[in-house]
């Protein structure tokens, strides 16, 4: 089937990839020529496991196609996804305004009928919004075509989109025309051989489908921080606490580790836009604004337990951190706790040395050169004359390390852990006094 999507950005690209290595015909369109040229070269613009590999092989053979020529684009494509950024405005509600020029431009470029589907996140509606503005610009160049408008929302993990696409747990189609969904079936017919994932329903409750599901996981991530938070008032261990309440089928063992809060794309601008847009219907999600606002306290969290433990004076010092990215497996940093750890120490006077496998570039774009920050080739430099070691990021890299390295390098024998790694007791019996998230303040070494 011939394929275009609009937007090469995380979603966009995955899901291109994807559709062309089961044999599809996809051509990406975007309007930034450098990073055209730099995917035809075979730079991939982000880190995601076993994407580089899918997007040259598959651009090799030529079933994928990158441009910036949005005619040719349209043209190419039956089905044309819109893939592009959907950014919180000033007021946390997403900003549609790319959606709508990409809606504006395929209606420009149309000669034939087409299927449009939505792949951004979008508030519920935003689909009545692109077929009036595909409306509105065809009866304006008198074009009487018809064309048919779809949510298909996404639900990739980064760390594991890949798999992800190709193997979907569900695959939800918001439509309200039998030949879209027909077509839209039959694209998907190679992810949906073992047994039925496609799920139909109105396109107003797909596009609702995806925001309630990642405000349910968000939801569950700030509930566990909470009870974290009242473990440690209480004196209980959190992870006591998450293996009891895990092993409840109901309640499962998925997203409920505690930590220094969520971070990425696609969580905190969720929660966001759909506060906005339940104040826009005149209602109070009075639970997603606690979700953000616990989230929001989650993150000074480790800054808390550092300032409390050198009496609020922190200046001169220099900082080990472990993990930049929001999560393992990425170089995303968007919202990441170590940029709310690492503005907070810098303000104090603190320096920072910190190593990540992979945000170290990102790191370096977001904050550029600085006297308080150090970039780190190994996990064992940046321990180099610290004083005392942060984990930000659970990386399976920082799982077992060496604990007596870890000593002999600190000034102080001191981690905080904002991702509950390690025993207490093993930390106690290294003789490294030892910081997590709900397992009491501290456990002290054996110093």
């Amino acid at each position: 089937m011939k394929v275009t999507v609009f937007g090469i950005g995380y979603v966009g690209l995955v899901q291109a990839a994807v559709l062309a290595e089961v044999g599809h015909e996809v051509v990406c369109v975007d309007v930034d020529q450098a990073k055209v040229d730099n995917l035809e070269k075979g730079s991939i613009p982000i880190y995601e496991p076993g994407l580089t590999p899918l997007v040259t092989s598959n651009y090799e053979s030529g079933r994928l196609v990158f441009t910036t020529d949005a005619k040719a684009g349209v043209e190419h494509g039956d089905l044309i996804f819109i893939a592009v950024g959907t950014p919180p405005d000033e007021d946390g509600s997403a900003d549609l305004k790319y959606v709508l020029t990409v809606a504006q431009t395929i209606a420009q470029h149309m000669q034939s009928h087409k299927i449009i589907i939505n792949k951004s996140t979008v508030p519920v509606g935003t689909a009545d919004k692109v077929k009036a503005r595909v409306a509105e610009t065809l009866a304006s160049a008198n074009k009487p075509l018809s064309f048919d408008v779809v949510s298909n929302p996404e639900f990739l993990k980064e760390g594991a989109a890949v798999k992800d696409c190709m193997r979907p747990d569900r695959i939800i189609l918001g439509v309200d025309s039998k030949t879209a969904e027909d077509k839209l079936r039959e694209l998907y017919s190679p992810f949906n051989r073992n047994h039925n994932k496609v799920i139909t329903m109105d396109i107003r409750s797909a596009e609702l489908t995806k925001y309630a599901a990642n405000c349910m996981l968000a939801t569950k991530i700030s509930f566990m921080n909470e009870i974290a938070n009242l473990a440690e008032l209480f004196g209980a261990d959190i992870e006591q606490v998450r293996h009891g309440i895990g092993s409840d089928p109901r309640i499962g063992y998925q997203f409920i580790y505690p930590g220094c809060g969520y971070g990425g794309s696609c969580f905190p601008k969720d929660v966001q836009a759909l506060v906005k847009s339940a104040n826009k219907a005149g209602y109070t999600a009075r639970v997603l604004e606690s979700v953000e606002a616990v989230n929001y306290q989650q993150k000074e969290k480790l800054f808390g337990y550092i300032m409390e433990h050198f009496n609020n004076d922190v200046k001169g010092k220099t900082v080990a951190l472990w993990g930049l990215s929001f999560k393992p497996n990425t170089d995303d940093m968007r919202e990441a706790s170590s940029r709310v750890l690492m503005e907070k120490l810098w303000e104090a006077g603190a320096v920072v040395q910190a190593y990540d496998p992979e945000a170290m570039e990102e790191t370096q774009r977001i904050y550029g050169d600085r006297d308080d920050l150090r970039l780190m080739g190994t996990k064992e430099s940046a321990l180099n004359q610290a004083d005392f070691l942060v984990i930000c990021t659970e990386w399976q890299v920082f799982r077992a390390p060496d604990f007596e390295l870890i000593k002999s390098k600190l000034s102080n024998p001191l981690i905080f852990d904002g991702r509950n790694l390690f025993e207490p007791k093993r930390m106690a019996d290294y003789g490294l006094q030892y910081y997590a998230i709900g397992r009491g303040l501290s456990v002290k070494g054996n110093q």
